[in-house]
């Protein structure tokens, strides 16, 4: 199953996208990653509320304790820790007033879409549906780092402190750790077949947030 589902990440993954193609590649104008940094801080706060609903369905302790590390990755410990925090310093550093970014004002329609569609479908799918949708982080090194690469060469705004949320990014050897568990759950064809569905679900989402946010210039 789990070399089925690399080949899924691998023609499916969002990093496929043009959008990315266009930010990675400096083709994009300084309203444009801005508007990028906007739309996907939803996502971004959405995340944990998204874990959060897994969790509270979740009758195993030990995927329990697994999955509320994330809860942390992204809230974390205490107040300006954690993910969240670290992507509001990336909108500081692209010059966005920090209570416009979180009034959500500026939200795209779309993106809003996307994001509650990717939530609905990990509050209402099944526990293994679930767990296989958040798994397209095993595919996340290969486009942080074009990320990363990409913007530091292109964007004179852009530095790596203003970057440093992609370096606290969970490690693949988590996200590896993190598949088995849900693949040993998975052993009938049945299953295995619709955690492959799942694997793009939230993928789509983030393409969607793509297609409109090539269309954005600056949101303020």
């Amino acid at each position: 199953m789990k070399p089925r589902c690399a080949t899924i990440g691998a023609r499916r993954y969002h990093r496929l996208h043009p959008f990315h193609g266009l930010l990675h590649g400096g083709k994009c104008s300084r309203g444009q990653v801005q508007a990028w940094a906007l739309n996907r801080y939803y996502y971004q706060a959405m995340i944990p509320i998204k874990d959060a609903s897994l969790i509270a369905r979740c009758e195993d302790a030990a995927v329990r304790r697994e999955w509320r590390s994330r809860l942390v990755d992204h809230d974390g410990e205490r107040e300006g820790d954690g993910g969240i925090a670290r992507w509001l310093k990336l909108t500081d550093g692209l010059g966005l007033e920090r209570g416009y970014v979180t009034s959500l004002r500026g939200l795209l329609p779309g993106t809003r879409f996307a994001v509650e569609a990717y939530v609905r479908f990990v509050r209402e799918k099944t526990l293994l549906e679930a767990i296989a949708s958040s798994l397209t982080e095993m595919f996340s090194p290969v486009v942080i780092s074009e990320r990363m690469t990409g913007m530091l060469a292109n964007y004179d705004f852009i530095t790596r402190e203003t970057l440093s949320y992609f370096d606290k990014r969970p490690p693949q050897a988590q996200a590896r750790r993190r598949f088995r568990t849900q693949l040993r759950q998975a052993r009938t064809p049945e299953r295995q077949n619709s955690n492959r569905r799942s694997l793009p679900h939230s993928n789509s989402n983030a393409v969607c947030c793509g297609r409109c946010w090539t269309r954005c210039t600056t949101p303020m």
